[in-house]
């Protein structure tokens, strides 16, 4: 395993920032940490690169274990923290090169600089002084900086934060291609993010975890209902779709938006409303689109298009952690 940590606790004062925290890393792929603010992901990072003790538990990084073997532990990860320190009066060529020194890498120092520099996107700004970069482009210095001594794990504490978007999809594509070699466990608070590059998913809410699976299993672990969008060739009022079988309910569009962004309850729905466009959900969790395009056959409704909604990670992630309690201990 790359990561194995084992009931980890971290307590400031009488504030427990984890508790009794354990998973399982194996080497390749990219692990998505979400949680709210102050959920306790900076701190499982801090420990996990040496950087603050657990007050109690264990972790081994690479098979080094974090309190005898912290130099060990701290060749094998590279590290990108949230705040991204960065010797702001060097210039970019200049403090890689000083980073690689400090790891005592050997072999042609230089190259590897431009390998990262090129790797990073950082080509236009490398002889400009960090300084007066955008955060963008330091985001991008504060990667490259923790690839340059080719760690086996890579660590990043919200890695995107400050791209613009073009920048955004390179530094995706970027971990991307690292993650298929490497281990990279990273936080953001961005769910498409997730969505899109992330093989696991573990959510951390008040220092507990509450939720670990592989991303697309996760975005079906809150509930078990089907939602089915259906379009007719012309409006079809809602009673009517309520005799479909399986279907417990039927959404008009105008419903469903409000529903899936203000996560308010249903309204009471209006009866003899007609739509080209309505969502049934069934609460069974099976799969109603044979019986709803069935039903449309029998009546001689004409079927536009029948799809399956899926669920999205932003509603899991606030479902799990929405007024979560945490249980007592056994």
């Amino acid at each position: 395993m790359s990561i194995i940590v084992s009931n980890i606790t971290k307590i400031y004062g009488t504030q427990k920032a984890l508790e009794g925290v354990t998973l399982e890393i194996k080497p390749g792929g990219i692990t998505g940490l979400l949680g709210p603010n102050g959920a306790g992901k900076s701190t499982l990072m801090k420990i996990l690169t040496c950087f603050i003790p657990p007050t109690s538990g264990t972790a081994t990084v690479c098979g080094f274990d974090i309190f005898d073997q912290t130099i060990e532990v701290r060749k094998k990860i590279g590290y990108l923290p949230e705040n991204n320190p960065l010797y702001l009066d060097l210039y970019v060529r200049e403090f890689l090169g000083f980073i690689a020194g400090t790891h005592q890498m050997k072999g042609n120092i230089a190259n590897r600089v431009a390998e990262m520099i090129e790797m990073t996107g950082l080509e236009t700004e490398q002889h400009k002084k960090i300084g007066a970069l955008s955060k963008g482009y330091r985001q991008r210095v504060g990667l490259a900086q923790a690839m340059i001594h080719d760690p086996e794990v890579l660590i990043l504490d919200e890695p995107t934060s400050g791209l613009d978007p073009n920048q955004l999809l390179e530094i995706r594509h970027l971990i991307t291609e690292v993650g298929k070699t490497k281990t990279v466990m990273m936080s953001t608070h961005i769910m498409q993010e997730v969505e899109a590059i992330c093989n696991r998913s573990i959510i951390i809410h008040q220092g507990r975890i509450v939720a670990d699976d592989s991303t697309g299993n996760l975005q079906q672990v809150v509930t078990s209902k089907t939602i089915i969008k259906i379009e007719f060739g012309a409006a079809v009022r809602r009673e009517v779709l309520m005799h479909v079988q399986g279907v417990t309910e039927v959404i008009h569009p105008d419903e469903f938006v409000e529903q899936h962004t203000t996560r308010a309850k249903q309204k009471t729905s209006t009866p003899g409303k007609e739509s080209l466009i309505w969502y049934l959900v069934s609460q069974t969790g099976e799969d109603i689109r044979a019986a709803v395009f069935q039903f449309a056959v029998d009546h001689k409704y004409t079927v536009l298009s029948l799809q399956k909604e899926e669920q999205k990670l932003e509603e899991v992630f606030q479902e799990l952690t929405r007024d979560y309690v945490i249980p007592d201990s056994a």
